[in-house]
């Protein structure tokens, strides 16, 4: 033989082994399906109480987890609206403290206005209008912030907003009113600072007549014997 005849004869005896390899591969190759064994109704009965258990499993466990995924967004609203309303009370209210010291210098400044009019005269109206003034401006700066003062003179009183430091009789109003402020009573936006401290009017109670005590009965004479 020639040398391209030689050379040209491994690569067919390669083919061959490749093609008994596949032959045998197929031959180890398990049974067609259509070979199988059948199951049998209890197999198949065992097999599918087994898929709904699994199913059942699985069934739960997705809501035991839509249950906590609903309890995790519930306390994340609530705790988002409790830091909102936490923010906003902290700007509503922290002047509060301030307001409190401001307010006993405005009830300094009342009472020198109070004891000036009981004075009056050229050179304590000028000091009274000094005092008018500086009362106005902390007033005006109060009410800025959301500082109101409780309406009390001539109301009907109010537990909520008013503290009773005593009662008058007064004909001429009805009962429970209003008669004189002691000291104001002021609010920060809707917060009650302090109540107005108040006199208030109440009915004469007539006194009913003092009778004498009715004489004890005389006790029956005992009969002689």
């Amino acid at each position: 033989m020639d040398e391209a005849a030689i050379s040209e004869q491994p690569e067919h005896e390669d083919e061959g082994a490749e093609v008994r390899e596949a032959s045998a591969a197929e031959d180890e190759s398990p049974a067609n399906a259509e070979d199988a064994p059948e199951r049998t109704p209890e197999q198949i009965s065992l097999a599918l109480a087994d898929l709904e258990t699994r199913h059942a499993e699985k069934g739960q466990e997705l809501a035991d987890q839509a249950d906590q995924f609903l309890r995790l967004q519930a306390e994340f609203d609530n705790f988002r609206r409790r830091s909102l309303k936490e923010k906003q009370e902290s700007l509503k209210f922290g002047s509060e403290g301030l307001v409190q010291g401001l307010l006993a210098a405005v009830d300094d400044l009342d009472r020198a206005l109070e004891h000036g009019a009981q004075n009056p005269g050229p050179e304590v109206k000028v000091i009274l209008d000094g005092i008018e003034l500086v009362h106005r401006g902390v007033l005006s700066a109060l009410a800025k912030y959301g500082v109101s003062e409780i309406e009390a003179k001539g109301k009907i009183f109010d537990p909520a907003h008013h503290e009773a430091m005593g009662q008058v009789v007064d004909a001429e109003q009805s009962p429970n009113t209003v008669l004189e402020v002691l000291q104001k009573g002021y609010r920060l936006h809707d917060r009650m600072l302090r109540p107005a401290r108040v006199i208030i009017s109440r009915d004469a109670t007539p006194t009913a007549p003092k009778t004498a005590p009715a004489p004890a009965p005389e006790a029956d004479a005992e009969d002689d014997h």
